[in-house]
């Protein structure tokens, strides 16, 4: 099991759409696919039309349960997709008040770790999708990822965002003694404007061979495949910014067999 989470600590960079491009896309390839929605906002959950306050067991479950948590709370937890391959663990609003609750108890950073190794030979990848702030979701969702993935969008206050993102590692690395493999990928990317352009060259310049090295545009089939509720490879196969998943994701899966 391949575990990547999307994140960054700030909002509206396209990790929702990262995750969901790059999970339909492996989907395609015969893959079982598993994303998991730790965002008290839910939006990739409600991505794929799930109502997050209509279900029976959720990803907040899965984390109430701390020590305590079993393969069979992790698989009724996760509901299947329209979509061949790919399922879902759903978010709901009651992971807000995880850190309140339970941030302090032993061990809480590696529940999703310890669940994730009971079902491992369920799925062969996993991409988590993370809110934009420090805290005992992000923290799991580090714990257990082969591969740290920071959509940053192309401008300039994106760039505060990646900094503190940065820092977040390092601060783990330094608690737990884990390096955190990671590939910064440039969204957004309006070539009609400097201000794109501008930030791109600053990201080669400060993070270097970590940015991968095509970005991925504005796209309005990224909108309108998610009104659809539908993985953009589905609704739209061939769109500019399906074709760019597509080539980071063979980069991605290059560099996970080095």
């Amino acid at each position: 099991m391949i575990v990547w989470t999307v994140a960054n600590q700030k909002g509206g960079v396209g990790k929702t759409t990262t995750a969901v491009a790059l999970a339909g896309l492996l989907a395609e390839q015969g893959k079982r696919v598993l994303c998991i929605d730790t965002d008290p906002h839910a939006s990739l959950t409600y991505y794929f039309g799930i109502d997050s306050e209509e279900l029976e067991s959720s990803a907040f479950d899965v984390f109430s349960a701390g020590k305590n948590i079993t393969a069979e709370l992790m698989r009724r937890s996760i509901l299947p997709t329209e979509f061949k391959n790919l399922s879902v663990m759903p978010a709901t609003m009651a992971l807000a008040t995880l850190d309140r609750k339970l941030g302090t108890q032993d061990g809480m950073g590696l529940v999703l770790k310890r669940g994730l190794a009971m079902i491992a030979d369920d799925f062969d990848y996993v991409l988590i999708d993370v809110p934009p702030v420090l805290g005992v979701l992000m923290v799991n969702a580090l714990a257990c990822c082969r591969r740290v993935l920071i959509p940053v969008q192309t401008e300039f206050l994106a760039l505060k965002g990646l900094d503190r993102m940065m820092r977040t590692l390092t601060l783990i690395h330094k608690s737990r003694c884990e390096n955190y493999a990671y590939t910064i990928i440039p969204t957004l990317y309006d070539k009609r404007t400097n201000a794109s352009l501008q930030t791109y060259k600053k990201l080669i310049a400060r993070y270097g061979r970590s940015v991968w090295n095509g970005m991925i545009p504005i796209d309005t089939k990224f909108r309108d495949a998610s009104n659809e509720q539908q993985p953009p490879s589905v609704y739209a196969p061939k769109a500019r910014g399906v074709l760019a998943y597509q080539s980071l994701l063979t980069n991605l899966q290059q560099l996970d067999v080095r």
